[in-house]
C-alpha cells in the first residue's frame, strides 16, 4: 500500500470558503481535488497510519492517531510538536520541519515581533492639520486628516475627536477635508481582495487612515414595528445601522422566512454596492434575500471596499450631527509643508491592546496593519508588506531563530502563500516564553473554553481555562499553536498543523491532543 503525500497542495487553483476562526470571514485558499490527487481511501488511510514505522507512529498519542484516522487525514498532511517550556526535546513530534500553511497562527509571529521590537506601550494617533486660518468659527482653507496607521480607529473615537474640534471653535470648513494616507503603500496584489465577495469583512484591505475597520454593523430584527406588521403578512426585517452614514443609502429588500431554520443565515443573503452616478445622488447598499425569523436578532458586519468613500460617509454624518458645516468634499491628498497642527486624536491606541484583539478574535485587517506598521517604524515610508516582512526576517536573524521555510505575504495568515513549519513555530513560542513581554503575549491568546476563537471549544472539560491557544482555519487548513498548563502545573508549547482537504475534521484530534497534554499522559 502506497500513501500519497496529501500535504502538498497543488498551486494555482482557487476556491473560496469560510474562515471559521471568527465564524464569519470567508477566505481564499488552494483547491485540492481529493479524488484526483489522494491515494488513501478511508481503508487505505487506516492502513497507512498502521503501517508507519514504530518510531514514527509512537510520536503521537494513540487517541490522536485514531482521531486523525477517523477524519481520513493521512500522516503526511499533519505536523505536530509538543514540548515543555523547561525541556530540551519534544515529547511528541511528526513532520516538524515541513513547510505548511499556518493559517491564522501566522499572527503569532507578527504580533510577538511587534511586541518585542516596538513594546506594548507603542501607540498610534491620527492628526488634524489646517492650511488656513479659523475666523469666527470658519476655516478658510482645508482640513487635513493625517493617517498614522492606527489599526483600531473607531467611529466612536472619530466622534469624540470631531466634538473636540467643535469645542476648539471650528464650526464651518470652507475648503475640503483632505485625507493624507502616505504612510502605507499597497499596490497590485497587496491591495486586491481575495475572492468574489468584496463586501465580506475579511476582504477589507489595510489603509493608513483605516476607520472602523472600513465596516458597518447591521442589527437585523426579523419583524419591524406593530403597525407595519398589521399591514403586511410578510414585513421586511428592520435594520439598525452603526456607524451613522451620510451619502450611502441602505436599500432593504430583505424578506422574512418564517419556515426556515436559522443555520447559515448569512449565506442566504446578498449585498452589493451601487455607486451614485449623478452628483449629489447617494451611493446605495442593496440588501436582498430571505432572513429566517428563527434567528431572532443578529449582527451582520459588512466591509466596504472604498476607504475614502467610507470616511466621507461617516465624517459627513458625524460632523453634521455635531452642528458643523462644510462646503467642500472629502478627498485624498498630500499634507502640505506649511500646514499647521490643529488637533490630535484624543485617545491613542496602544500595541498591547491591539495584539490582544488580533489574537483573541483573529482580526485580519488589524494584523495586516501591524505588519505595515513594522515596516513604517523601521523607516520604510511609505511602507509595503515586504518592508514589514523584512523587519521580521532581520529580527529572526538577530536572535538566531532559524526559519528557512518562512514565507510572509501579509502577516495575517489569510493567504495561500504563507508558510511555516511546526518546528519554527515551536522555536518562536519557546523564545516568547522567556521574553520580557511574555505576560502580554500569552494573555493575548484565546483561552480554551473561555473566550476568543476558543470560547466554544472544550467547554465544561477539565482543561477549560488551562490552555492559551491561537487557532487558524482556512479551507483545507486547520491549525493551532500556544501554551497548555498540565494538571501538575507544568507548561507546554503545543503546535498542530493540518494541510489537507479534510482539515476541517481535524478539530477532534486537536482537542484530544490538548487533553492529553493537560492530563500529562
Amino acid at each position: 500500500m502506497i500513501c500519497a503525500d496529501n500535504g502538498k497542495i497543488p498551486q494555482g487553483e482557487i476556491i473560496s470558503h469560510r474562515d471559521f476562526d471568527n465564524g464569519s470571514e470567508p477566505i481564499m485558499c488552494d483547491r485540492f481535488d481529493f479524488m484526483k490527487h489522494a491515494a488513501c481511501t478511508t481503508l487505505a488511510i487506516f492502513l497507512c497510519w498502521g503501517s508507519l514505522p514504530l518510531a514514527t507512529a509512537a510520536e503521537l498519542p494513540l487517541p490522536v492517531v485514531k482521531a486523525l484516522q477517523a477524519a481520513e487525514i493521512p500522516p503526511s498532511a499533519v505536523g505536530v510538536l509538543v514540548q515543555a517550556v523547561d525541556a530540551r526535546a519534544p515529547r511528541w513530534k511528526i513532520n516538524i520541519d515541513k513547510a505548511m500553511n499556518p493559517a491564522s497562527t501566522m499572527k503569532l509571529l507578527t504580533t510577538f515581533v511587534a511586541l518585542d521590537t516596538l513594546g506594548p506601550a507603542y501607540s498610534w494617533q491620527t492628526r488634524a492639520w489646517t492650511d488656513g486660518v479659523v475666523v469666527e468659527g470658519v476655516l478658510h482653507g482645508n482640513l487635513y486628516l493625517q493617517g498614522g496607521g492606527d489599526p483600531k480607529f473607531t467611529y466612536e473615537q472619530l466622534w469624540r475627536w470631531l466634538r473636540e474640534m467643535r469645542q476648539r471653535g471650528l464650526r464651518e470648513i470652507r475648503g475640503d477635508v483632505v485625507l493624507d494616507k502616505q504612510l502605507f503603500s499597497l499596490n497590485g496584489k497587496a491591495a486586491a481582495v481575495f475572492d468574489e465577495n468584496p463586501l465580506r469583512p475579511y476582504n477589507v484591505t489595510p489603509d493608513a487612515l483605516l476607520l472602523n475597520f472600513n465596516a458597518i454593523s447591521l442589527r437585523v430584527l426579523p419583524l419591524i414595528n406593530t403597525e407595519s406588521t398589521e399591514k403586511s403578512t410578510n414585513p421586511r426585517p428592520q435594520l439598525l445601522i452603526e456607524p451613522p452614514l451620510q451619502g450611502l443609502t441602505i436599500v432593504n429588500q430583505l424578506s422574512n422566512d418564517t419556515r426556515a431554520d436559522c443555520g447559515e443565515w448569512r449565506e442566504r443573503l446578498t449585498v452589493k454596492v451601487a455607486p451614485g452616478t449623478v452628483p449629489n445622488v447617494a451611493d446605495q447598499l442593496i440588501l436582498s434575500g430571505a432572513y429566517p425569523s428563527a434567528c431572532g436578532e443578529q449582527s451582520w458586519n459588512i466591509g466596504l471596499p472604498d476607504h475614502t468613500r467610507f470616511m466621507q460617509y461617516v465624517f459627513t454624518a458625524l460632523w453634521t450631527e455635531l452642528g458643523g458645516q462644510m462646503r467642500g468634499q472629502v478627498r485624498t491628498g498630500i499634507l502640505p509643508a506649511e500646514a499647521r497642527l490643529f488637533a490630535v486624536s484624543p485617545a491613542p491606541t496602544f500595541l498591547g491592546d491591539i495584539v490582544r484583539d488580533i489574537n483573541k478574535y483573529s482580526n485580519n485587517v488589524m494584523a495586516r496593519q501591524l505588519l505595515l506598521t513594522l515596516g513604517a517604524a523601521s523607516g520604510s515610508q511609505p511602507a509595503q508588506p515586504a518592508d514589514g516582512a523584512n523587519v521580521i526576517q532581520k529580527w529572526l536573524q538577530q536572535r538566531s531563530l532559524s526559519m528557512p521555510e518562512l514565507v510572509i505575504e501579509n502577516g495575517a495568515g489569510l493567504s495561500r502563500e504563507e508558510r511555516l513549519s511546526v518546528a519554527s513555530m515551536n522555536r518562536l513560542l519557546q523564545f516568547a516564553w522567556r521574553s520580557a513581554v511574555m505576560p502580554e503575549f500569552v494573555a493575548s491568546l484565546p483561552i480554551a473554553g473561555v473566550d476568543g476563537t476558543m470560547k466554544k471549544r472544550l467547554q465544561n472539560e477539565d482543561i477549560s481555562g488551562q490552555a492559551h491557544i491561537k487557532t487558524g482555519t482556512l479551507d483545507g487548513v486547520k491549525t493551532m499553536a500556544g501554551y497548555v498548563r498540565d494538571q501538575r502545573g507544568r507548561y507546554w508549547v503545543i503546535v498542530f498543523m493540518v494541510n489537507h482537504p479534510n482539515a476541517a475534521q481535524a478539530g477532534a484530534a486537536m482537542d484530544v491532543l490538548l487533553k492529553n497534554v493537560w492530563g500529562n499522559l
